[in-house]
Formats: C-alpha cells, sequence, structure tokens
C-alpha cells in the first residue's frame, strides 16, 4: 500500500507528542503532592501534629523505615524547607548538598534533603540535576515507602521525558516489582517506555492490561496501544480501537484522523474517505496534510478520479494545499484518467516546471501528441530531455517527429 509507513510515521508522532505533554502533567502533578506531603514531614519536625498518612503503596516489598531526623541535622533540614517555601531554590539546593555532605546526617536526613533539591531542580526545569537528586533519594533508603516509590515514579518519568527510555524502562520495572503497584496509569508509563524502544508485543500486552484494568482508560492510553497495533501490523485490532475512541471524540480531530489512518493502514480505502469527508464536512480540514490525505485515498480506488479533482481544487480555492508539483500532478493525472484532457494539459503545464526532473514534462509531451499538437509536443519533449529523464529515447521519438 503506497504511504503507509509515512502514515504510520505520521501516527506515531503524533501519539508520542501527546504521551511527552502527558508524561510533564503526571510529573507536575505527582510534585504538587509531594510538597504537600514533605509539608505535613516539615510540620511534623516541627512539633506539629502530624495527621496519618494513608499507605500508597501497602503490597510494597521493602519496608519501610521510621522517617526520623536527627536532633543535629533537623535545625539544617527546617532551614532547607523555609528556604524552598520561601522561593529560594539555589539555597534550598545548597543546603540540600550540604546536609548529603554532612558526615553525621542519617538515611532521612540525606534522603529528604535530596527529595526537596530534584523539587528545586525540577521547579528551575534543571530535568538532569532533579534526576540525580531523585537517584540519590533513592539510594539512601531512609524516606517512607510513599516518598520512596513516588521518588522512583518521578524519575521514571523524567528519563521517559528526557527520551532516556531504557533508563525509564528500568526504573518502572524496579518501581513494579518493589512496590507491587498494579495502577493502570503506572503500568502505561512502562508500557511507554516499551514503544519507545519499539518492543512493541510487550508493550501491547502492558498496556491492554492497563486499559482492561481501568474503567474509564484515557484516550492517550488507547492511542498508544493501537499505535502498538499498527506498528505489528495487527490492522484489524487498530481499526477496532480506532473506532471506539472516535466514537467518543466525534468531534475531536485527531481521533478522526487515527481512525482514518486505521482505515488505510488496512487499505480500507471507502471507510477511510467516509471518516475524512466527515472531517472535511465539519470543517477540521486546516492542514495540508488533511487535504493530500483525502485525494491520495481517492488516488488509490477506482473510478475516483472526480473526487480527488474535487478535493485538490477545494484546498487549492481555500489556500490550504499549496500549488506545488505534488499538487498540479496529482490533479493532472486525475484530470487525464477522467478523460479531461484539456484541463490534464493545463495542470501538467504547471507541474512540469515545478518537477525535480523531466518525468512531467515527457507526460505532457505524449498527451499533447496524442492529441496532435505537434510543436507543442516536441518543445514539451526538448524540455523533458533538458531536464533529464529515464528513457529518453521516448522524449527522441516525438522530438523526431515531422513537423516544427
Amino acid at each position: 500500500m503506497k504511504n503507509s509507513a509515512s502514515r504510520r510515521t505520521v501516527l506515531t508522532v503524533a501519539i508520542a507528542t501527546v504521551l511527552a505533554f502527558g508524561v510533564v502533567a503526571e510529573v507536575s502533578a505527582q510534585a504538587a503532592a509531594r510538597a504537600q506531603e514533605r509539608r505535613a514531614r516539615a510540620d511534623q519536625q516541627r512539633g506539629a501534629k502530624a495527621e496519618k498518612v494513608e499507605a500508597k503503596y501497602p503490597e510494597a516489598t521493602r519496608t519501610s523505615p521510621d522517617a526520623k531526623a536527627s536532633a543535629k541535622v533537623t535545625p539544617k533540614l527546617q532551614k532547607m524547607v523555609k528556604a524552598y517555601d520561601d522561593a529560594k531554590a539555589d539555597e534550598a539546593r545548597a543546603l540540600a548538598d550540604e546536609i548529603i555532605a554532612t558526615a553525621t546526617a542519617n538515611a532521612y536526613d540525606r534522603s529528604f534533603a535530596a527529595q526537596i533539591g530534584a523539587q528545586a531542580a525540577y521547579d528551575a526545569d534543571d530535568t538532569a540535576t532533579a534526576m540525580k537528586y531523585l537517584k540519590q533519594a533513592i539510594e539512601f533508603n531512609g524516606l517512607d515507602n510513599n516518598a520512596h516509590f513516588d521518588a522512583m515514579m518521578m524519575l521514571g518519568q523524567l528519563q521517559l521525558q528526557e527520551d532516556q527510555y531504557a533508563e525509564a524502562l528500568a526504573t518502572f520495572d524496579r518501581f513494579l516489582a518493589e512496590s507491587k503497584s498494579s495502577k493502570p496509569e503506572q503500568l502505561v508509563l512502562k508500557g511507554n517506555a516499551l514503544y519507545r524502544l519499539e518492543r512493541f508485543p510487550e508493550a501491547s500486552a502492558v498496556l491492554k492490561q492497563a486499559v482492561d484494568a481501568s474503567p474509564e482508560p484515557k484516550a492517550d492510553w488507547l492511542q498508544l496501544l493501537m499505535g502498538t497495533y499498527f506498528e505489528m501490523g495487527k490492522s484489524a485490532e487498530a481499526a477496532k480501537l480506532a473506532e471506539s475512541i472516535a466514537a467518543k471524540n466525534p468531534a475531536d480531530k485527531r481521533s478522526q484522523s487515527n481512525l482514518a489512518a486505521a482505515y488505510l493502514q488496512g487499505e480500507m480505502y471507502p471507510q477511510a474517505a467516509a471518516v475524512m469527508e466527515k472531517m472535511r464536512a465539519a470543517g477540521l480540514f486546516t492542514e495540508e496534510k488533511d487535504y493530500r490525505q483525502l485525494y491520495a485515498t481517492y488516488a488509490n480506488m477506482d473510478g475516483k478520479e472526480k473526487e480527488v479533482t474535487s478535493v485538490i481544487k477545494e484546498g487549492l480555492d481555500k489556500g490550504i494545499l499549496k500549488p506545488d508539483f505534488q499538487t498540479y500532478l496529482a490533479l493532472g493525472q486525475s484530470y487525464y484518467f477522467s478523460e479531461q484532457v484539456p484541463q490534464a494539459i493545463e495542470a501538467y503545464q504547471k507541474a512540469a516546471p515545478l518537477a525535480p526532473d523531466g518525468e512531467a514534462y515527457l507526460n505532457l509531451a505524449k498527451i499533447l501528441w496524442q492529441e496532435d499538437r505537434i510543436p507543442e509536443a516536441k518543445e514539451a519533449a526538448r524540455q523533458a530531455v533538458a531536464k533529464g529523464v529515464k528513457k529518453p529515447e521516448d522524449a527522441r521519438k516525438i522530438i523526431a517527429l515531422p513537423g516544427k
């Protein structure tokens, strides 16, 4: 099937973009939750009465340590927390580094300091440093299970965000093994890492597990699962999933485009065209690729030349389709095969000067010769030879015809 690889690439890029933004949103949400827990711990260190925090990972294999700050380091911890609360990120990080390097600091002191350092670095968009602190927070092993596994999850998400897919997968594998969590939103992150590593069968299994475990799976999860089906050549599964997504989001361009792409992947051209025509009627054709996709789909169907010309003309009239070689070539071909020869000649005359070689000029020469417009045919053949063609002898035969 023509252009199937490029269609898959477009879909994959769309999915990847959506999930990249999703990772940032998840990290931000988790950072806010961790900040709230951190304030509760800080209050506890100050002597305030703390409410019991619910265990997020009750099945964890790790025994949660006693999260207590050492007496000697507590003043520095409090100073660091205040600096962070006062938006003095550099001061907070400097204090975190000082605490981590303190010989008398215990595991909790160092882990908590590293956690604050990670927060401050993340807030400053210093992802590399944030990941360094998170690794320290985990390695020092002094936080309770909630904070420990949250730090691990944040590290994996940042690694995913930074295209460190193998590292992210290792982090998520460790997180799932030690926390014993089976939450869909966490399984999806592992599936995302596997997808980026092109381990599609494994990604598909994990993502399917996440989707099945969620009463309301997010559209992004479904689109990623659909992407794995695409990559494995499972067109029927991809189309079925795309249909369910599109049915829930009839006005969403991305969902409808993915459904059309799923049909195209399975060479279901009429169904793909029908979806795109609905999009066109709804005013969702706002980009050049929309019109190119539709007219290319019609070009793959028998007897749809008039539809090809209609789509191209509308795109040109609206100024969305560029009047370039590919557009005029497709227009010329559709006119020619629908026996609208004068219009085909006009389109080829526009396409040929824009072409990278002389093939369009040669086709124009052949059409002109068939119409007994010999002088014009010979001139087009000369242009074809000048620009270069695969079979220059065909052009020379036309040049050699009697007449001027």
